[in-house]
């Protein structure tokens, strides 16, 4: 079975020549390649250099096809995909020609267009990926049309988390991250884990303020010198427009604060293993961040959120702790909470993060084969 998937995921051109793009949808399709006879990927090639978060395509029956890179918040970028819509169109329905189903991954810019387009002008067998949060009450209006467009679809649509009223043909479906190795290694690193007098905190994501970064910094600096003492160091892997003012902000708070900029998986799985805690106090559009399944396998318990499904998985107090309200106070309060654990308290909270499992690439490429190709 040819199978063509579509996206907004970035590409970038190496100094060899080589096409790499985002690890985490590249990784993915990785897995997925075996299954298929081949796999034409048509995403967003951009003309800048390659950030350390990108992987190479590892099987040869796997083909990039480059979309002009679009997107973005302002009125010219907006005018500029209006622009494009004929072309997109134009490379997606050539990929589309010799293939024998689609994915389509939203929400995305090209998603409020690709969607009618793929709807009514292919017979292709396919599928739709929505990886942000379903069930948001006040989505953009791009968001909101595509999910309105997808609620009425007569093909499949994946979703993250369960919802009420969900339609039938949108699947519960989660986002692999994890092989089976992984898993293995999970167990080792969870069975020789326990709490240490100075704990580490990690988190893994977008240096922005939705994201939670700036509540992160300020709990910490909030909290009395004793809990300071406890404190090992505070990890931040990723990158962003405000990571600048970020650093500034931890330079007299007592915490050793440490900023790796983008990591390849392996050195942020090192990072997830070195750390007690995982720390995500978003109040951005999630669907369910992958992170969280990472670190939860390595014995890295999750402090979140509840945004969309993360509560769907993640259990206060019993295999991680949700914030009751996304502010710095909260996670303060939770922080001092964490101080006063137990050992065995901790080894339970890692021995429950028993959804981790459906979170492998296995259990992914079976749903697909089965429940949407067969």
């Amino acid at each position: 079975m040819k199978l063509v998937i579509i996206s907004h995921t970035e590409h970038y051109k190496t100094s060899d020549g080589d096409i790499v793009g985002w690890s985490p949808t590249v990784n993915e399709i990785n897995h997925l390649a075996p299954h298929f006879s081949s796999i034409t990927h048509v995403a967003m090639l951009h003309n800048t250099k390659a950030p350390k978060s990108v992987l190479n395509y590892s099987e040869s029956n796997i083909k990039f096809v480059a979309l002009p890179a679009l997107g973005g918040t302002s009125v010219l970028s907006k005018l500029k995909l209006l622009f494009y819509i004929p072309k997109i169109i134009s490379i997606v329905r050539k990929a589309l020609k010799d293939a024998d189903a689609f994915q389509l991954r939203t929400p995305t810019g090209i998603g409020v267009f690709l969607i009618p387009y793929l709807t009514f002008f292919s017979t292709k067998k396919g599928w739709y990926k929505y990886a942000g949060n379903w069930n948001q009450l006040h989505p953009p209006l791009g968001y909101r049309l595509q999910r309105w467009l997808l609620k009425r679809q007569h093909r499949i649509v994946t979703i993250n988390g369960a919802w009420a009223k969900q339609p039938k043909h949108c699947l519960t479906f989660e986002n692999p991250c994890l092989t089976d190795a992984d898993i293995d290694v999970g167990r080792q690193v969870v069975s020789e884990k326990h709490l240490d007098d100075r704990l580490n905190f990690c988190y893994v994501g977008r240096l922005e303020t939705p994201k939670g970064v700036g509540r992160i910094i300020d709990a910490f600096n909030q909290l009395s010198e004793a809990h300071k003492a406890k404190v090992g160091i505070v990890h931040f892997v990723g990158d962003g427009k405000e990571k600048q003012d970020f650093e500034a902000l931890t330079k007299s708070t007592g915490i050793d604060f440490v900023f790796h900029g983008y990591l390849d998986r392996v050195d942020v799985f090192e990072i997830y293993k070195a750390s007690h805690f995982f720390l995500m106090p978003t109040s951005a559009s999630e669907g369910f961040p992958k992170v969280i399944a990472e670190a939860s396998n390595f014995g890295c318990v999750p402090v979140v959120s509840s945004v969309s499904a993360i509560s769907q998985y993640v259990t206060h107090a019993v295999n991680g702790y949700v914030l009751s309200s996304i502010t710095s106070e909260r996670l303060k309060t939770e922080l001092e909470r964490i101080f006063k654990l137990t050992p065995d308290a901790y080894s339970t909270l890692m021995h429950n993060a028993n959804f981790i499992k459906t979170f492998t690439f296995n259990h992914y490429t079976q749903r697909i084969l089965i429940e949407i190709l067969s």
